[in-house]
């Protein structure tokens, strides 16, 4: 009893019945007071003369002067004399403790913790900036939309137990909504829902309320959020604004909050899931019954009547044909002139190795943009470290080493001549060494010395034996090929046995030369 705080209407009753006479004992038996506090509310009353016969009783203002704890510890307490530092600190989130550690050893407070704490509530209760004004919408006006956490799912695509989450998209008027279970929030699984969701109602609200996600909101500001442009594309292609709270300022979005604390409390209990996919077939049931048909504490309506006879009418027409997802992203080359996007890579032109690129991705192919020209299209890859080239992206010479491979090598080699294309299948036959670049380079050889003095060069080099790419550049620079005029053509007369290391052997195709 001692510790119960006596109302001001309370403190009129007692003086009341003191004031006819009633006894402390008879008044403390009725619960008003203690012995002890009605004696001290009795001395109060004498000395202030409201026992007198006929006396007017006070009102509860002018009791509130005498009786009023919190009013006169405000007034006699120490910590007034700081109140502005007090005050400043407080809204700095500085511990009440701190703060009075503080006074006492650079302010020589003498003061109490406890006067300090005092001090500290009357501040906290007379802060109205967290006040809130319910928001009031029309008809298909606005949607919520939050993640909750799940349980762990065993996923049947994948073949795994996975982490799961909830999505739900809850309509700010009738409080119908769409949930479902996701393993992922990433952008195409933000998307993903939302388009989902339009499906599920049957239309597009005209404003999506959200909180600030990674998967929707770059920045989160107070007053110019940047929205992710995969996210502000595909509001477009729906017609829908997107409207993010102030960061951590959930109130602002407290329908789909309760929607979230609903599905934990009221439908994740006491259920048992085989698969993600049956747990996603139990939530969509249950949505339809128990929770579309409940009286919602707020509206006193159930939430799936509203939705099908008033907003579902209002809710704007979904496209007639459904547009594509599509993903975002910043992106850069590597030095291989690729860039990597979901673990696969996709070429790009080499000369914007370095520069920032946008990719967009859909779900068969992957579009990258520079300063909104379109530099490389690919077919969309799926295995991991998978890669998609176009040879035309490649820098000169390695454009050149895949292009000019064997085939290429030897279908130059013939038009030169036999003792060309005899070298160039040497080279290509090697047993212990790759000599594609060396065939490429003896080709190359006819562009500063010409076809007839490239033939002459591989015939020298055939007849001494020693076929590789140096020798016969230097048979071309020192002008050797023009001694090769009458010498018998080596792949006419012999047959070569390559040995490799550019070197073979000659055996004599007439058996009669033999002999001889």
């Amino acid at each position: 009893m001692s510790n119960r705080r006596i109302e001001m209407h309370e403190y009129c009753q007692i003086i009341y019945r003191l004031q006819k006479g009633q006894t402390i004992r008879a008044i403390a038996r009725e619960g008003l007071a203690s012995r002890d506090k009605i004696k001290e509310i009795k001395q109060v009353a004498e000395r202030e003369g409201w026992l007198l016969l006929g006396a007017l009783l006070p009102d509860e203002q002018k009791l509130c002067s005498f009786f009023d704890k919190t009013l006169k510890s405000r007034q006699e307490s120490k910590a007034m004399v700081h109140a502005e530092l007090i005050t400043s600190w407080l809204q700095q989130g500085i511990q009440v403790r701190v703060i009075h550690q503080h006074l006492k050893d650079n302010y020589a407070f003498e003061g109490a913790y406890n006067s300090i704490q005092r001090f500290a509530k009357i501040i906290k209760d007379g802060d109205v900036s967290k006040l809130t004004v319910p928001l009031h919408f029309q008809p298909g006006e606005a949607a919520q939309v939050d993640f909750g956490k799940g349980p762990q799912l065993f996923d049947e695509r994948t073949g795994a137990i996975e982490e799961s989450w909830f999505f739900v998209m809850t309509l700010c008027w009738s409080r119908h909504q769409y949930a479902t279970f996701i393993t992922h929030q990433d952008i195409a699984t933000w998307l993903n829902c939302h388009q989902n969701a339009f499906y599920w109602f049957g239309g597009v609200v005209s404003k999506i309320i959200i909180d600030n996600p990674k998967c929707a909101i770059t920045t989160a500001c107070y007053y110019d959020p940047q929205v992710q442009r995969s996210y502000e594309a595909f509001a477009q292609e729906y017609g829908f604004i997107i409207s993010a709270c102030p960061p951590r300022d959930p109130k602002k979005k407290g329908r789909v909050e309760s929607g979230v604390k609903y599905i934990k409390r009221g439908f994740l209990p006491l259920r048992t899931f085989k698969s993600l996919q049956d747990a996603n077939r139990q939530l969509q049931e249950w949505v339809l019954s128990t929770a579309g048909n409940r009286t919602h504490g707020s509206t006193f309506e159930q939430p799936l009547k509203q939705f099908t006879e008033i907003e579902r009418l209002k809710l704007k027409p979904l496209p007639a044909i459904p547009p594509e997802i599509a993903v975002w992203h910043k992106v850069t080359p590597y030095k291989n002139c690729h860039i990597r996007w979901a673990k696969c890579y996709y070429s790009v032109p080499y000369r914007l190795y370095n520069k920032e690129l946008w990719l967009k991705s859909t779900t068969t192919t992957v579009t990258i943009y520079f300063q909104y020209e379109i530099i490389a299209m690919h077919a969309r890859l799926f295995k991991d470290g998978s890669y998609s080239t176009q040879n035309e992206h490649l820098p000169p010479k390695a454009k050149a080493y895949l292009e000019q491979d064997g085939t290429w090598c030897l279908q130059k080699a013939r038009a030169i001549g036999e003792a060309t294309s005899f070298v160039i299948e040497l080279l290509l036959k090697d047993p212990t060494k790759d000599l594609i670049r060396a065939a490429q380079g003896v080709i190359k050889l006819s562009n500063n010395y010409g076809t007839i003095r490239l033939e002459l060069a591989c015939k020298r080099a055939i007849h001494f034996s020693s076929v590789s790419y140096t020798n016969i550049k230097t048979i071309l620079a020192n002008g050797l090929d023009y001694h090769m005029v009458d010498i018998v053509d080596i792949t006419k007369n012999t047959n070569a046995v390559y040995q490799g290391e550019g070197s073979f052997q000659r055996q004599a195709i007439n058996n009669n030369e033999d002999k001889k």
